[in-house]
């Protein structure tokens, strides 16, 4: 469903009715899908173990798989809360690029129909954490105000791209999970709904990026660059929260040392986002100033 160029016209209106017609075949009622009522069962992982911010560091050698477990079960459901944040910043900005718009728009019901998709993808996410036996793991305080400056100010591409963003990083790591059959029965049923459902967004996200950013000068590019790196930043480095570590039953300072040297961590996100640098680079989307900040989040 990822479009190659910039879809205009009675293009862009094309797009639309194919995710609108795409989401009336192929769509999910979590409440229904997933199995919500069989007890959690420990014995096994929340995500894939590659994709432990742990994994291949001493400390992951030295745990034992109860707690190897443990800390993948707390660490897909940080991730979750995180997505929650973000959806929610996601669905505001979109109702807010389309509020008074024309409603016989096909553009206008997509993104109406993509705002009932995220609702229930943040109440399925929910329900997924609790069910991982997690606490509500929250984003620092300063970026939480940060995420709040950002819905209200952010529109045209910057908007799109920091919602790109977001989403094919979750996207590349759920594909992982939703595949791996030593990850919890109802968790990769999670992550199928949301990867089948988030290609569509991901499409959508893609075309209005490119259609914001014609004409656009360089100065333009530069600024919105920046923004979108600085957003991408707080979010990823948001995905796993510290008390992840407490709660899996480990030394906090020394996990959250190992996670930062982790060097096959770093790879697997580098990997994940080679095609999202790439579109980006095509869109006059990263420029040195922003390839600093998707460095620090190594994502590049």
């Amino acid at each position: 469903m990822v479009t190659t160029g910039v879809v205009a016209g009675s293009g862009r209106e094309a797009l639309a009715k194919r995710l609108l017609h795409s989401s009336e075949i192929l769509s999910y009622d979590p409440v229904q899908e997933v199995d919500w009522e069989t007890p959690l069962d420990k014995g096994f992982h929340g995500a894939s173990p590659e994709w432990s911010t742990l994994y291949g560091t001493k400390y992951w050698a030295e745990m034992t798989p109860e707690q190897q477990r443990e800390l993948t079960r707390q660490e897909s459901a940080s991730v979750a809360s995180t997505g929650i944040w973000f959806e929610m910043i996601l669905q505001q900005m979109v109702l807010r690029d389309f509020y008074a718009k024309d409603p016989t728009d096909p553009d206008f019901q997509w993104a109406l129909t993509e705002i009932a998709d995220e609702c229930r993808h943040s109440i399925m996410f929910a329900r997924g954490a609790a069910k991982l036996g997690a606490p509500a793991y929250r984003p620092k305080r300063l970026v939480v105000e940060l995420g709040r400056a950002f819905k209200t100010i952010a529109f045209g591409e910057a908007a799109y791209a920091a919602i790109l963003v977001a989403e094919e990083v979750l996207d590349v790591m759920q594909r992982d999970w939703m595949r791996d059959e030593r990850v919890a029965p109802f968790v990769r049923t999670i992550t199928n709904i949301h990867v089948v459902e988030e290609s569509r967004h991901m499409a959508f996200a893609r075309d209005e990026t490119r259609k914001r950013l014609q004409g656009a000068g360089w100065l333009r590019r530069q600024i919105n660059a920046l923004v979108v790196s600085i957003a991408s930043y707080a979010i990823v480095t948001s995905m796993v929260h510290k008390d992840v570590y407490a709660n899996a039953g480990l030394d906090t300072r020394r996990a959250l040392r190992e996670a930062k040297a982790n060097e096959h961590h770093k790879a697997m996100m580098r990997s994940s986002c080679s095609g999202l640098m790439e579109f980006l680079g095509s869109c006059g989307l990263l420029t040195r100033a922003s390839t600093w900040f998707y460095q620090r989040a190594n994502l590049i």
